[in-house]
């Protein structure tokens, strides 16, 4: 995907004068620097210091640990995952190498490599992953819980492979920021877990190629920062990554002036990146983790190098997991808004460890858990390792003293979200919040007004995902489109308009008028948005606990005008539908289960599956991965003001 004119002149307009101005400043610096980059200072006596308290890795869940050696030793043998594509060539990878396309990203200046250019570079995201090295922590994990030194020795050999193909600014590795912010985090619990090896040090602190690329690592990442608009969960990450390097590595002139910009730069975009609630204001659950994955780490690193942080920092981390706790269904799954990329900010675990509830047993690691929070009953390798770091916040008895919610939130005002909660495991996700975050949205979708909604944590209307960033305009287009999700769409439009694959260049603005969930019997909601100018949408959605139903009207006021409105199943459910009405089934558990799904009968229903000319009917359950699923599309037009009523009704 290349950007034409005319998407670098939207871009533009959507930066203040201050972002151009950095901006302008970073293309005089990246061209200074071509031709005469900054040297590294000579260091000498550097030691690690940073490690793991006593007795950890022999505390570690016998059976998480078990899981951790699985996935390393599949590692071993060359087998990983990235984003649906199976890698054989792990074992000695070529960094560069896009393997779906086949495609070599070019040799050159970092700055001149093409990389939205599909055609050039090949998928930048097959191509990134692997270099983010978490696949190497899993192995130094494995390393820590074993003893087997073929472990490190492996992740010796791909670390010295990766500095000799990717020197400082050469190449793809030395574009983005959030790339280089979480590959040092990565290489300083690298070191941390193979302390015991006898090469560590050697690996590290007395090598001068490992000094050069931690070194230039954080001196780019202070050049470079993400500015403005673009300031979302990339800065988190920037800012993440260096402070954890200036800690754990502090071995250089400017180590403590990174550091303390870093905690600067840390504490305050994670207070702009988070509503007073807790939720991210992305409105994009994985990057809600992505960025609470990343707080806790950089503040383990504080605490095991006597970094004092400011109090807001753990605030606000505390403020997340507790929002985090309140919005999960009765199977710990989160909400699927908004775009999603895979993307942790630290990775020791093997397959089959849950994101979500290591999140939450780290939480309660390190916060205490309250009365109302759901139970976590798996285990992990993650949450005993950044205990053991951590220093406890915010516990019963602890000092200074925190404020934390009595019951369990439902409605979280400020980001518009609001969760009803039925008998038998029925949850409801309405979405009545802002587009996005700042000016672009980058993240966000054209979802006003949607709703997901599970049973036991299955999927019944689902929200269908993201599936691709890069180089599918088509599909991006259709997984962030209003069609896309479980909402009206009117005259053909999207509610927002788009400006590019991370650009929006107007906002249907939402608000919520209703979001009763006090009662017991029924819980109510309501809200509209503008984004069809002359129109507005309203929904209003009432479940009623004792029939099990959940009733969903839609209003439109305005002129008249073509209307669609969809219904997205998840993978699991299949549906028979006979004129408005469609039968719903699927299994949990090695049970039947059903609901019916009475359609607004003005309209003309129709169930579509798999199809691609254009796009419709899919559900992305992680990123790059799509398989078909059933969407009902009923297609009409708006009539003077008459609602459009859908009732969902469980019935086993």
């Amino acid at each position: 995907m290349t950007m034409s004119a005319g998407w670098y002149l939207r871009r533009l307009s959507r930066m203040g004068p201050r972002e151009v101005g950095g901006r302008v400043g970073d293309a005089v610096r990246r061209r200074r620097w071509r031709s005469a980059p900054p040297e590294r200072p000579v260091v000498t006596g550097a030691r690690f210091t940073a490690v793991l308290p006593a007795g950890t890795i022999a505390a570690l869940p016998p059976d998480a640990a078990k899981r951790l050696v699985a996935a390393a030793d599949r590692l071993m043998d060359g087998h990983a995952e990235f984003f649906g594509v199976e890698r054989e060539d792990l074992a000695a990878p070529d960094w560069w190498r896009d393997p779906k396309t086949g495609r070599r990203a070019p040799d050159g200046y970092a700055f001149d490599v093409p990389y939205r250019n599909e055609d050039a570079v090949g998928d930048i995201k097959q191509i990134w992953e692997p270099s983010r090295h978490q696949y190497l922590t899993v192995l130094a994990a494995a390393y820590a819980v074993t003893g087997n030194e073929r472990y490190a020795e492996r992740v010796a050999e791909h670390l010295r492979s990766w500095w000799t193909d990717n020197p400082p600014l050469r190449g793809v590795h030395w574009i983005s920021g959030i790339e280089l912010g979480i590959r040092l985090l990565s290489w300083v619990w690298i070191r941390r877990l193979l302390d015991g090896w006898p090469g560590a040090a050697g690996l590290f602190e007395e090598n001068p190629v490992a000094l050069d690329q931690i070194w230039y690592h954080q001196r780019w990442l202070a050049a470079f920062p993400s500015r403005g608009s673009s300031a979302n969960n990339h800065v988190i990450a920037e800012a993440a990554g260096q402070f954890a390097a200036a800690c754990a590595f502090g071995w250089f002139p400017s180590s403590a002036r990174w550091r303390s910009g870093a905690l600067r730069s840390l504490e305050r975009h994670l207070r702009a990146n988070t509503f007073p609630s807790g939720l991210n204001r992305e409105l994009a659950t994985e990057y809600h983790g992505l960025v609470l994955e990343l707080g806790l780490a950089a503040v383990a690193e504080a605490d095991a190098a006597a970094v004092p942080v400011p109090r807001t920092v753990r605030l606000v981390l505390l403020r997340m997991t507790d929002a985090l706790a309140a919005v999960v269904d009765d199977r710990l799954r989160p909400p699927r808004q908004g775009d999603a990329d895979d993307g942790h900010g630290l990775v020791v675990d093997g397959a089959g460890t849950d994101r979500w509830a290591s999140l939450l047993a780290t939480g309660e690691a390190v916060f205490g858990r309250l009365a109302w929070w759901p139970e976590v009953t798996g285990t992990d390798v993650r949450t005993p390792l950044l205990a053991a770091l951590l220093k406890p916040y915010g516990k019963p008895g602890s000092t200074p003293a925190v404020t934390r919610p009595a019951r369990r939130r439902a409605h979280f005002a400020d980001a518009g979200t609001t969760v009803l909660r039925g008998p038998d495991g029925i949850w409801c996700r309405c979405d009545g919040g802002p587009h996005g975050f700042l000016s672009i949205a980058a993240h966000g979708h054209a979802d006003a007004l949607s709703l997901e909604v599970r049973q036991d944590g299955v999927d019944v209307l689902a929200d269908p995902g993201t599936y691709c960033y890069h180089g599918q305009p088509e599909w991006r287009r259709y997984f962030r489109s209003t069609l896309g999700h479980n909402t009206l769409e009117l005259h053909g439009e999207d509610q927002s308009v788009s400006g590019g694959p991370f650009l929006w260049t107007r906002h249907a603005r939402s608000r919520v008028l209703v979001a009763d969930t006090s009662g017991e019997a029924v819980s109510r909601w309501c809200a509209e948005h503008d984004g069809y100018r002359r129109s507005v949408h309203r929904r209003r959605v009432e479940l009623v606990a004792a029939s099990r139903e959940l009733r969903v009207v839609d209003e439109v006021s305005g002129p008249r005008r073509a209307v669609r409105l969809a219904f997205h199943l998840g993978p699991a459910v299949t549906a028979d539908l006979t004129g408005n009405r469609a039968v719903l089934t699927w299994t949990r558990d090695g049970h039947d289960r059903s609901a019916v799904l009475d359609l607004p009968g003005q309209l003309t229903w129709r169930a579509h599956r798999g199809e691609t000319g254009p796009p419709l009917g899919w559900y992305s359950a992680g990123f790059g991965r799509k398989e078909p699923a059933t969407t009902l599309v009923g297609t009409g037009s708006t009539d003077g003001g008459q609602g459009f009523t859908t009732v969902l009704g469980f019935r086993g």
